[in-house]
């Protein structure tokens, strides 16, 4: 990922962020990820999607650290940043109700930030 555009890594985000969506439609509570071999196969993908977002923008970050800044605080990109470093290094304390919470509140304002950066690129 070093290696890869801005754009690209946005535009990877931007992917990631439609796989998460459609993996997460039929998940209508936290503990559906829990019930069912199923729903913890989607805990596992979303979780990983999740961190290699985290990990696309701490590279976008480490590049240009004011790109991120013309659509959002670094409150906001860092606490995503985090995110990927409790999905890395803290992989067992995996909570599906927060997974849960990014995917029903947090993931469509992510969304709208991506596109807003690549109009930025534009």
């Amino acid at each position: 990922m070093d290696k890869a555009t801005t754009k690209e890594l946005l535009l990877f985000i931007q992917k990631s962020i439609l796989l998460i969506k459609r993996r997460f439609k039929p998940i209508k509570k936290s503990d559906d990820f829990l019930n069912s071999d199923d729903g913890l196969d989607r805990l596992d993908a979303i979780s990983m999607r999740l961190q290699a977002i985290g990990e696309a923008l701490k590279n976008i970050d480490k590049r240009d650290r004011d790109f991120l800044l013309l659509v959002e605080s670094k409150k906001y990109w860092s606490q995503i940043i985090k995110t990927r470093e409790i999905l890395t290094h803290h992989y067992i304390d995996i909570d599906s109700e927060i997974i849960y919470m990014i995917c029903d509140e947090k993931i469509d304002e992510l969304q709208k930030n991506i596109e807003k950066l690549l109009e930025k690129l534009s």
